[in-house]
């Protein structure tokens, strides 16, 4: 199996929401940071924001934002909003099949069980996980850092 370049790029738009928590993540700041273009991005924003994944703010200082913690956002829930089938074999789909076997067959039943421990793997990371375990994401990224501050200095006791 393998998944869209549209699932791909919606969990990165989240990442990126996330390393950029509490501040508004714009498209074009973000087209730039992967090297995508904005059309796409805003193609594959619709289904964030109508699944609740992302909101948008608009006008002149608009952009998107996570509506909920990152660590809130699975893997899982980007997936079923961003692919459109799982379809893994013929038996998958509603539509005819051909195959005599379709209703006790063995292949079918190992694939979904296949399947089901792909989304349940999939329900155990976070987008929260996936930006925590990069401390580097940020500067990656080209989002501005927090400015640096130097520790107060000590006083020097004299001996």
């Amino acid at each position: 199996m393998r998944l869209t370049k549209q699932t791909n790029y919606a969990v990165r738009i989240l990442m990126y929401c996330a390393a950029n928590e509490g501040h508004l993540s714009r498209i074009p700041e973000i087209a730039r940071a992967y090297g995508v273009s904005e059309l796409f991005l805003f193609k594959i924003l619709q289904p964030l924001n109508k699944a609740g994944l992302v909101e948008t703010v608009r006008g002149r200082n608009g952009g998107v934002r996570l509506p909920k913690p990152a660590s809130q956002i699975t893997l899982f829930d980007v997936v079923k909003v961003t692919e459109d089938s799982f379809s893994m074999a013929e038996c998958f789909d509603a539509g005819e099949v051909d195959c005599p076997l379709v209703d006790s067959c063995g292949l079918n039943t190992a694939l979904r069980k296949a399947l089901n421990a792909f989304f349940d793997v999939l329900s155990q990371y976070s987008i929260d996980d996936l930006v925590k375990s990069r401390p580097q994401i940020n500067f990656l990224l080209g989002i501005d850092p927090l400015p640096y501050v130097a520790p107060a200095a000590q006083p020097q006791t004299a001996a």
